[in-house]
């Protein structure tokens, strides 16, 4: 008897003891995880946040005992999410055993392998390309890829800070979105684009209006390079941004010129402009008071309109022509949109940028208006697709969201990302530390453009901007695939070389 209550007795203590040390590894875990800064969903969700890194991991091995391999999840698919990730921590972008991508799917590029490339110590680093022209202040662009338009408020504080400090250590520019500009876009001391959106925040009169003295005041920061007149974006063509309610914090009202607590809608379209004839006299009326390039985003409806863009210009003069037309396509992501717009409305980026780059090139303006593409890329592929396409840069959101430490969680619209990106909680906003994010940004920025120069060398050219259409095939229906060249071929006088 003696020895059964013994028994039982030192199997309680054991319990207990165990017990008292899970307790305490629990607590010394919680701890680490929230005082570190460079993992957000740790940093929200001690403890039990390091069970997402465990499953990813262990999916790894276990994938094929699951429905979704990597590369079948959207909008990203893993694949796509792990190379940011690794690009963006600086560890080694190298895999094993093969690539996981179906190359026989239609659409997909292949680009072509030069025999005789040149030799490692023969490459070249991406040249700067001069913007605006006709500016008083033309910007000589550094780098071929950069940050595209996310509006303070759509994301938050913490955010805007690591991509703006990411963004001037890269030597990349950072789109402020039509939020207008907060004094966080300026802390980092980055290059600038300044979006105009149908609302004009930042940048309002009164009555809604432009404001050429708010807009003066804005082109005096040194920072600010150029101004974007957004027409429209991929994910909500024909629609003007929303912000909710729950996102329109006092500070986010002020810079706006909005009231606090109620939902931000912007018009569906500039109220002043009903034609390509308004639009072009904006361009050149935001040129004059500021000074800098003026170019416009837009998405692609259909080739006569987009025509009739270009005919409107020289039927008129170079001098009224946008500096740079952003193309984004209709697979262009955002916060906040209405279902069928998201999905239905919009040429996809694939096939409106060689269209558009053929039209510009055909009314002779290759070297007057330069391409700037967006709609979905965010690996080096997609990049390089889109210079050899017709793009003279690149620019990515959501692509600078997952090296800031983006989920996917699909939580943008409602206030409550667990990673402190699009929200304005504080709760989770501590979660996203901008001190250590920015490397992130930086790593990742610079780290796509070494990859997509390792392509171009690939090809046999010495830098990016050199790559041509017919260095990529592009696979069809039954196994084949078909130069792109082909497929789409370039506007010129003669054949393309």
């Amino acid at each position: 008897m003696g020895f059964a209550a013994n028994a039982i007795e030192f199997m309680a203590l054991s319990f207990v003891f165990i017990l008292g040390t899970l307790a305490v590894g629990a607590a010394v875990l919680f701890v680490i995880d929230r005082f570190q800064t460079h993992d957000a969903i740790r940093r929200n969700y001690p403890v039990i946040g390091r069970f997402r890194h465990l499953f990813s991991e262990l999916g790894e091995f276990f994938r094929q005992y699951f429905f979704a391999m990597d590369r079948e999840e959207l909008p990203f698919n893993r694949a796509q999410r792990e190379w940011v990730g690794r690009a963006s921590s600086g560890e080694g972008n190298t895999v094993a055993f093969g690539s996981t991508r179906n190359a026989t799917v239609p659409g997909t590029p292949i680009f072509v392998n030069a025999p005789f490339p040149p030799l490692d110590d023969q490459s070249a680093q991406t040249t700067a390309l001069q913007i605006g022209p006709t500016a008083k202040q033309p910007y000589l662009a550094p780098s071929i890829f950069n940050i595209s338009g996310m509006s303070f408020g759509a994301i938050s504080k913490p955010a805007v800070q690591a991509l703006s400090r990411g963004a001037k250590q890269a030597g990349v520019w950072l789109n402020t979105g039509e939020g207008g500009l907060s004094p966080f876009h300026l802390e980092g001391g980055c290059d600038l684009v300044f979006q105009i959106g149908t609302a004009k925040y930042g940048v309002r009169n009164e009555q809604g209006g432009l404001s050429d003295t708010k807009l003066a005041e804005i082109a005096a920061h040194d920072t600010v390079r150029m101004f974007e007149i957004k027409l429209s974006q991929g994910a909500k063509p024909g629609k003007g941004g929303i912000l909710p309610a729950a996102k329109v914090t006092e500070e986010i009202a002020g810079i706006r010129g909005i009231p606090v607590g109620q939902a931000s809608l912007s018009p569906n379209r500039h109220p002043e402009m009903e034609n390509f004839g308004d639009l072009l006299d904006m361009v050149a009326h935001i040129r004059s008071v500021t000074g800098k390039p003026v170019g416009i985003k837009t998405v692609v409806g259909s080739e006569d309109v987009m025509r009739e863009l270009f005919e409107c210009i020289q039927a008129r003069n170079t001098d009224c022509a946008p500096d740079f037309i952003t193309i984004d396509g209709g697979e262009g992501g955002t916060g906040a949109a209405p279902m069928p717009l998201i999905d239905l409305v919009g040429m996809s980026v694939r096939e409106a940028l060689p269209m558009v780059a053929n039209l510009r090139d055909e009314h002779g303006l290759k070297d007057r208006i330069r391409l700037i593409s967006s709609g979905k890329l965010v690996n080096p592929g997609d990049v390089a697709w889109a210079l050899a396409a017709g793009a003279d840069f690149v620019t990515s959101a959501r692509g600078f969201m997952f090296a800031l430490g983006c989920i996917q969680a699909l939580k943008c619209n409602k206030n409550t990302c667990p990673t402190g990106i699009t929200t304005h909680d504080p709760r989770f906003q501590k979660g996203l530390v901008a001190e250590d994010k920015y490397a992130r940004v930086a790593a990742y920025a610079r780290e796509i453009t070494h990859e997509v120069e390792v392509i171009a060398h690939s090809v046999g050219v010495s830098e990016p901007r050199q790559i041509r259409r017919r260095h990529v095939r592009i696979m069809q229906d039954g196994g084949q695939s078909r130069p792109m060249n082909e497929l789409m071929p370039s506007y010129s006088p003669v054949a393309e070389t």
